[in-house]
């Protein structure tokens, strides 16, 4: 580093999909000489004791208890409102007590949009870091727009219309579509950053979002580096907020290959009784073997699986698994995996493509409506399924056994292939990591 101490200061999100890229971010980082501090709130903080190389600084949030139950916009303004006076403390802390050979550069979750404001005021660079896909920002900066002209909320004969300003996404798949509009622009407001950050990080791959990254790199007129997959970038982390089940990679080892559907839909997902019921019975009634993650609570008004009946387990028994949480790059690179069912969040997007796993396609909020549509419309690997068991027995079948399943599957491992070049040595995603090192030594 030409005698350079340059100390990284990346402000991770307490959710599990934001956390998990920015350690991974904060690992890559480190072992190139950067010193790293992870600076988090005390709602679902990190381990510091699986990552000693990293220095780590609690926030206080007053979050604990209620954690996301307070609603998205309460959560995120009592979240960047708490955290920021500890951390300007810290930042004039080691601005006082530097070296002359030192510098500071600020790395945010897009969430935590305080921290570019911290930076700012005390004169750091700084740089957004986005762990969703590229395109649900300029999705969501549409928003304001169709509002003005009176196309949101689109009435609903004009849902599965294409947006003109974003094709080949629809009204339907604009994230917030569920929320009422003065919601909608307030949260809006809120993560669109006032001041322009040094640069963007997006952990994504440039041949996978090549329009939506060109419209920020249009807007901002900043570097954007696309570093992803950073799970494929950097040495495996244990970065998961619940205990992971790995009894079932045992389990996985028995079947044969492609034969399995792995269905998880996430950290964050909840659904009702009914629903979930109708996914039991899409399972059972595919005569496929499963590995279905339940996570404890995402059953609205159960602990784990009592919403089940007896008859259902039975026709459940012997042909599947169900685990509280699963290790879930490791079961998508299994040969015995042959399709995966999710909630296409984006972490889970990007560990399907690195695997060449095709798609179910069980979509909920935010930028995994956008997702679903690039996995089953642009890049023809996915399956948009709809929650009743006939559907669902049918969209499995399809993705298993059936001659599109088959046509699904040479696709993604196309991308898989394409993912592999991006990340080896002079593809665009090493070349852009590399890119990033030198762009903060030049601050």
């Amino acid at each position: 580093m030409g005698g350079k101490r340059i100390r990284l200061v990346l402000i991770a999100s307490p959710l599990q999909g934001h956390m998990t890229p920015m350690l991974q971010l904060g690992t890559y980082l480190h072992s190139k000489g950067f010193l790293i501090t992870i600076a988090h709130s005390e709602f679902n903080r990190p381990d510091p004791s699986k990552h000693p190389e990293f220095c780590f600084l609690p926030l206080c949030d007053h979050l604990s208890r209620v954690g996301l139950s307070v609603g998205v916009i309460k959560f995120l303004q009592v979240l960047n409102d708490n955290c920021k006076p500890r951390l300007k403390e810290y930042l004039i802390e080691i601005i006082n007590t530097r070296k002359d050979n030192e510098s500071i550069v600020i790395i945010h979750d897009n969430l935590m949009f305080f921290a570019g404001s911290a930076a700012s005021e005390l004169g750091l660079p700084f740089f957004i870091f986005r762990s969703s896909s590229a395109v649900f920002y300029p999705a969501y900066k549409i928003i304001p727009l169709l509002h003005q002209e009176g196309r949101f909320p689109a009435q609903d004969c004009l849902m599965q219309e294409i947006v003109p300003e974003l094709p080949p996404f629809r009204y339907k798949d604009l994230p917030f579509m569920d929320r009422p509009i003065e919601q909608t622009l307030e949260l809006i407001a809120m993560i669109t950053p006032h001041t322009p950050p040094c640069a963007f990080i997006h952990n994504t791959v440039e041949f996978l979002e090549q329009s939506a990254l060109a419209r920020t790199r249009n807007r901002y007129q900043v570097p954007v580096f696309t570093i992803g997959p950073l799970h494929k970038m950097t040495r495996p982390l244990a970065t998961s907020f619940l205990e992971e089940d790995t009894s079932c990679m045992s389990w996985l080892d028995k079947q044969t290959p492609k034969s399995v559907i792995y269905v998880s839909i996430g950290s964050l997902a909840t659904m009702d009784e009914k629903l979930s019921t109708e996914m039991a019975w899409g399972l059972a009634n595919s005569k496929q073997p499963f590995i279905w993650v339940v996570r404890p609570g995402s059953v609205r008004g159960y602990e784990w699986i009592e919403f089940l009946e007896q008859g259902l387990i039975n026709e459940m028994k012997g042909r599947g698994l169900i685990v509280k949480w699963a290790p879930q790059k490791e079961v998508l690179a299994h040969f015995a995996v042959g399709g995966f069912w999710s909630h296409c969040g984006w972490n889970s997007t990007l560990e399907s493509l690195s695997q060449g796993v095709p798609m179910l396609c069980q979509p909920f909020n935010t930028d995994q409506l956008l997702n679903a549509r690039y996995l089953s419309y642009v890049w023809k690997i996915g399956v948009e399924i709809v929650v009743e068991r006939e559907e669902i027995e049918g969209a499995i079948k399809r993705v298993l056994v059936g001659i599109q399943g088959e046509e699904m599957r040479n696709r993604a491992m196309e991308i898989q292939e394409k993912v592999k070049v991006a990340i080896n040595y002079g593809g665009s995603s090493h070349n852009s990591l590399k890119d990033l090192e030198v762009f903060i030594l030049s601050l």
